[in-house]
């Protein structure tokens, strides 16, 4: 490969998600990585009784079966879905993964943003949206860019996750491999299931390693630097007594490749981002060099808040909390920010969902002008990394108000919109005073 073609490789988007049992149910989260400038925002979609109707998807017109109740992170020129939770407490994040499969000579098909909110909308359990997104790849076929930006088209792969388990799911074309992980995981930019997997397209026999759909020509670097890193804040969190916290997670999300910082509540000091590159492609944050360019390019790379500037970003962020007695009423706990989670507030929301009581999810997730103040800030401390102490500063004592309040409140509902009225409000203030 030529180190054109492998820098262009290294500085596609990328994305981050992991799950693991914590102590009020499977606690899931991803970062959602896009190209600079691109809008992200959080929906909450209630349910659509248009079962035997024609549905528009990015580029396919498909039978519609209805849709569950879903809060959904969307770019804003897309159909689809990065990530999101549904009324069912199924929670389901996709990877741009490089395979054999030509995407870029496909004609367009689905793409992986409209599988995961069709998995959403069609699945009550996470078992269930593996059915459910293998059906889709088999009957429709992966194909059409994903990434208007750099109009580049890209195959996915899925983590799918419920109260009681948890699966990953990869895909070259409409080849497939699934294998559940009850105790949780973690996938970056790359095939990860291996010859673990439980079910498989027609063209894998038992013991096969669904890695050789791989692209031979991709470079994973930095995806297996991220993962390991991943790999290693959930094997720390298993340790404790009550499993993975939301609080940690929103730590491990803002890592800039020091380690996890800034969990609500710890007023931990503020990491800067590394926003210069070397010529080895070293330096930026979720970036790093390919091949065997030394550890130091490989510690460059192991930012989970991405920061590639003229490249990649990290648009937006998820953390919800999917409890076992979902049917019986329990809530739903989202924790979604807006732009780069370094820079932004995990602002709390409670989604709709199918036994509970009516949801609250603040209105300025769904708007612009959050993700802007918060892409604001990105920009300035990409400009002037020392710059984002004052900024935590500022931002930290909203985002633990609004923590506390949410924990205050979850398990009384009819406080949710006189108490969480204001959190999105809020968060919008707070982000805009800091780009004075």
């Amino acid at each position: 490969m030529r180190w054109r073609d492998m820098e262009v490789s290294m500085l596609t988007p990328m994305c981050d998600t992991l799950c693991a049992p914590g102590r009020d149910g499977m606690v899931f989260a991803k970062n959602s990585d896009r190209p600079v400038g691109e809008v992200q925002i959080a929906v909450p979609f209630g349910r659509r009784p248009t079962a035997g109707c024609i549905l528009r998807t990015q580029y396919l017109s498909i039978g519609d079966t209805g849709a569950h109740a879903a809060l959904l992170s969307c770019p804003t020129w897309l159909w689809g879905a990065e990530h999101g939770v549904n009324e069912f407490g199924v929670a389901i994040g996709n990877e741009r993964v490089a395979t054999r499969h030509n995407a870029s000579q496909a004609p367009p098909r689905l793409i992986g943003m409209d599988m995961v909110r069709l998995g959403l909308e069609r699945a009550r359990s996470a078992e269930e949206a593996v059915d459910v997104l293998i059906n889709l790849l088999t009957t429709h076929g992966q194909g059409g860019i994903a990434d208007a930006t750099h109009q580049e088209a890209y195959d996915s792969s899925f983590l799918l996750a419920d109260s009681r388990n948890a699966f990953v799911l990869d895909t070259s074309g409409t080849d497939f491999a699934a294998a559940p992980f009850p105790r949780g995981t973690a996938i970056s930019n790359q095939l990860s299931v291996g010859s673990d997997w439980t079910l498989g397209s027609v063209d894998l026999e038992p013991g096969d390693d669904f890695s050789r759909f791989g692209d031979p020509e991709s470079v994973t670097d930095s995806a297996q630097v991220r993962l390991s890193a991943s790999r290693a804040f959930l094997a720390s969190q298993s340790a404790t007594s009550e499993g993975l916290a939301p609080a940690a997670v929103a730590a491990h999300l803002r890592d800039h490749g020091n380690g996890p910082w800034g969990a609500p509540g710890s007023y931990e000091r503020a990491q800067p981002p590394a926003t210069t590159r070397g010529d080895d492609g070293a330096g930026a944050s979720g970036g790093g060099a390919a091949g065997s360019r030394g550890a130091a390019s490989s510690r460059a790379a192991a930012g989970i808040c991405m920061h590639l500037p003229g490249r990649s970003v990290t648009a937006a962020s998820m953390i919800a909390v999917l409890p076992g007695d979902v049917a019986a009423g329990a809530p739903v706990r989202a924790y979604v920010a807006l732009g780069n989670p370094c820079v932004s507030i995990y602002v709390p929301a409670f989604p709709r969902t199918a036994a509970g009581p009516p949801p609250f999810v603040p209105l300025e997730l769904s708007s612009e002008a959050l993700w802007r103040a918060a892409d604001a800030l990105r920009e300035r401390v990409e400009a002037d990394p020392d710059a984002i102490g004052a900024i935590r500063e500022v931002l930290d004592p909203v985002e633990d108000e609004l923590w506390f309040e949410a924990g205050d409140i979850v398990e009384t509902p009819d406080r949710w919109a006189d108490v969480a009225g204001q959190w999105g409000s809020r968060a919008l203030e707070a982000l805009r005073s800091c780009a004075i």
